[in-house]
C-alpha cells in the first residue's frame, strides 16, 4: 500500500486531497446546520434550510453546483448562505497545507480532524455563541488517545495540555467574574482549550491564549467603534481560540525560532 502511495505524483496526490477535502467541508456544513439544533448529522439528506427541498446529487458537488446554481434554490430560488462554499473551500486548503506538510502520515489524519473540529466549532459559535459538548468533550477524549499516533506529542504532553488548557482558562474566568461580577467566557471556552491542549501539547496553550486574546480585543474594539456596540458587549471568544490554534499548527515552529532569533540578536 505504502509503495503504491508513493508512485503517485505529489502534483496528482495535492489534487485528490484537495477534493478529499471539498467533500469533508461539505459535510462539515451538515454539522454546523445541524448540531446547534440537535438534529441528526446522518440522516435525512441534505435539504434546503429555507423550504426543505432535498438536494439531489448534483445540487450536492462541493463548490461547484453553488455556482451552477448562482447561489440560490432550485426549488424556492432563496438564496444559499456563502458560508457553505467558503467552510467547502477552507477544508480543501486546509487539507492541502496539512499533506505537504505531514504527507501521508497519522499526524496528517490526526490534525485534520483536529482542524475540521475548529471549523465546525468556529462556524457554530459565530453563528448561535455556543460550543457544543457533542465536539469539545470527546474532542478532549480523543486528542489523547491521538498523542500515542502523533510523534510530537507525547501523551504526558497531551494530558498536561488537557489540564493547563482548561485549569487556566477557568481561572482567568472565574477571576473575571469576581472582579467584575459578570460571565465572561462560557464553559464551553474553556472545553475547547482543553481540546486544543490535549491535541497539540501543553506548550501550544500560552501562544494560544495570548494570540487568541490579543485578536478578540483587536476585533471587540473595531466592532465596538464601528457598530457602536457597548464596553460590556460580548463577542464569541470560540473562533479566536480556534483560529490561534490553526496558527500555532501550521507556523508555531517558525514562531518560535524567529522570536529565539530575534532574542539572541539583541542580547
Amino acid at each position: 500500500m505504502n509503495q503504491w502511495l508513493q508512485q503517485i505524483p505529489l502534483s496528482v496526490l495535492y489534487v485528490l486531497v484537495f477534493l478529499f477535502g471539498l467533500c469533508i467541508g461539505s459535510f462539515l456544513n451538515v454539522c454546523i446546520c445541524r448540531l446547534p439544533e440537535g438534529e441528526s448529522i446522518v440522516s435525512p439528506g441534505s435539504r434546503c434550510p429555507k423550504c426543505g427541498h432535498c438536494l439531489s446529487w448534483w445540487e450536492n458537488v462541493p463548490v461547484v453546483s453553488f455556482l451552477v446554481l448562482r447561489g440560490r434554490c432550485s426549488e424556492c430560488g432563496e438564496p444559499i448562505s456563502f458560508q457553505y462554499p467558503l467552510v467547502e473551500l477552507l477544508t480543501g486548503f486546509i487539507s492541502l497545507f496539512l499533506i505537504r506538510r505531514f504527507g501521508l502520515s497519522w499526524p496528517f489524519i490526526v490534525y485534520f480532524c483536529f482542524s475540521c473540529s475548529m471549523i465546525v466549532v468556529t462556524f457554530i459559535d459565530l453563528a448561535h455563541r455556543i460550543i457544543p459538548d457533542a465536539i469539545s468533550l470527546p474532542g478532549i477524549l480523543a486528542g489523547f488517545a491521538c498523542s500515542f499516533l502523533v510523534p510530537e506529542i507525547s501523551w504526558t504532553d497531551s494530558l498536561a495540555g488537557i489540564l493547563i488548557g482548561g485549569g487556566l482558562l477557568y481561572i482567568v474566568t472565574w477571576g473575571y467574574y469576581l472582579v467584575t461580577k459578570r460571565v465572561g467566557m462560557g464553559g464551553g471556552d474553556i472545553k475547547l482549550l482543553a481540546m486544543i491542549g490535549a491535541f497539540l501539547g501543553w506548550r501550544a496553550i500560552p501562544f494560544v491564549i495570548f494570540i487568541s486574546a490579543l485578536t478578540g480585543s483587536v476585533i471587540g474594539v473595531i466592532f465596538i467603534l464601528i457598530k457602536g456596540a457597548g464596553r460590556n458587549y460580548q463577542i464569541p471568544f470560540g473562533p479566536f481560540l480556534a483560529v490561534a490554534a490553526e496558527i500555532q499548527l501550521f507556523f508555531g515552529e517558525d514562531i518560535l525560532s524567529l522570536y529565539h532569533h530575534l532574542f539572541s540578536f539583541q542580547s
